[in-house]
């Protein structure tokens, strides 16, 4: 079996749809389908049973997977051991400023125990800049929120979170149960600054031009909030401070996160790091 082969398998497995699992992979799906029967002839069973809606593993399905991973993190800690021993152990990460997010806590503990030799630094960035400085050379790979512009970048779904809309506690829409963006259509929106991803500004917006003040980082947008009555949305269940409230929005569509890298970087801590933050999120 080829370790090639194990990463198509592996994607199917977790996507559970080969559709998304060829969108994930970056490839077509003939190709996948044509490997993983390849696959289930080399193995003498079937892995998959299908259906119109998707697959589901079977018995012989889920024994491979569980030793694929280990097969597949063994392959992973090989290339970084060499990489490490070629003089190339530094992997440097971009966190948009968000540090309270539980899956960060989760995936730099499994990175730390996975990689104990590797150097990480971490850089930390505002809500101006969705890729954390990877365009600009400046990381290796971004711990991010879609969506923004991914030319030229490869980008992979962790988790989806719902949105809500930020509002003083003392605002009446504040005692609401969920409200749509069309009930916000008079408010003041926080911006970001001029050149700015146009992608990255539209959703945080609603997805249509809004006028209101210029922000830079979570924190100044929570004190337009509390000063200015400014609206702001806000990926839900983050604490806020007593003054303020969010209030679900039922049309606004989720805010995935995301690791991004570019496409032409082959650094091996790249893969290593990513399949260990599609485990630590999937938890």
């Amino acid at each position: 079996m080829e370790l090639r082969t194990l990463r198509y398998f592996v994607a199917v497995a977790e996507e559970l749809h080969f559709g998304r699992a060829a969108m994930r992979l970056h490839m077509s799906q003939p190709p996948l389908s044509r490997a993983i029967k390849q696959l289930e002839a080399e193995v003498g069973a079937l892995l998959f049973a299908r259906s119109p809606t998707g697959v589901t593993l079977t018995p012989v399905g889920t024994v491979l997977l569980d030793e694929a991973r280990a097969l597949l993190d063994h392959a992973d800690r090989v290339r970084v051991r060499v990489s490490t021993a070629a003089g190339a152990a530094t992997i440097t990460i971009g966190i948009l400023g968000d540090g309270t997010d539980p899956g960060v806590s989760r995936l730099a503990a499994a990175y730390r125990r996975n990689h104990p030799g590797i150097d990480i630094r971490i850089r930390e960035t505002d809500l101006t800049d969705p890729t954390c400085g990877l365009r600009a050379g400046l990381v290796d790979v971004a711990l991010t929120r879609a969506p923004f512009d991914q030319t030229a970048l490869t980008v992979r779904a962790l988790r989806t979170d719902p949105v809500g809309v930020v509002l003083r506690a003392d605002d009446p829409l504040a005692r609401r149960d969920g409200l749509r963006l069309a009930e916000l259509s008079d408010r003041r929106w926080f911006q970001f600054p001029q050149g700015t991803d146009p992608v990255w500004q539209s959703y945080w917006n609603g997805g249509r031009p809004r006028e209101g003040p210029v922000v830079r980082a979570v924190q100044e947008c929570l004190q337009a909030v509390l000063w200015d009555g400014t609206v702001g949305l806000a990926p839900l269940g983050h604490d806020l401070p007593a003054e303020l409230a969010v209030v679900p929005l039922t049309d606004m569509p989720p805010s995935p996160v995301v690791a991004a890298w570019n496409k032409s970087d082959t650094n091996p801590l790249i893969r290593s790091f990513i399949e260990t933050a599609t485990t630590a999120y999937r938890h």
